[in-house]
């Protein structure tokens, strides 16, 4: 575990952009999907911090330096009438985990969660990442065999837009 003295989390500033695209590079590293990586710092930093604003984004320092961080927006449950949230990317470089700090990230989203009156907190796991699905059931979270993420993107986005 982690010295809550060493470990700070905070939302992200407009002056964390750059470090926060460099984490979530080492996350599309980490689950081998470098190549996917096609967005940029100016195109993440209008979407945290433009109008309208779309993420959000909390920051892991540890001993000052970032180590890892949350991003997530808000959804919702038409079945339970209330706001969500999702966590789109939870990430802690490799060497610094198994100090706590995925815990207080994971903690920390599901704080605002419960401040906003959320009435659920999801994300997605890959499905060969078990150390991430071990860690995220001892957290207290089950993981839907049922469900399967649906996803339209590029061309057939487009094409999907236009049908008649």
């Amino acid at each position: 575990m982690t010295s809550s003295s060493n470990l700070i989390l905070r939302f992200a500033e407009p002056a964390d952009s750059n470090v926060l695209f460099e984490l979530i590079k080492g996350l599309a590293e980490y689950e081998k999907l470098s190549h996917a990586v096609t967005g940029n710092v100016l195109a993440l930093k209008e979407h945290l911090f433009g109008s309208p604003k779309y993420i959000e984004a909390i920051l892991a320092e540890y001993s000052g330096q970032a180590v890892g961080f949350a991003l997530f927006f808000h959804n919702y449950s038409t079945f339970l009438t209330k706001p969500g949230i999702y966590l789109e990317d939870i990430f802690v470089l490799p060497e610094h985990r198994g100090k706590g700090i995925g815990k207080a990230l994971l903690k920390k989203v599901a704080q605002i969660a419960v401040e906003r009156n959320c009435g659920r907190l999801e994300w997605s796991v890959l499905d060969w990442n078990e150390p991430a699905q071990a860690f995220y059931r001892s957290m207290g979270a089950s993981i839907l065999d049922d469900w399967r993420i649906c996803r339209v993107t590029e061309e057939a986005l487009t094409q999907l837009a236009a049908k008649k």
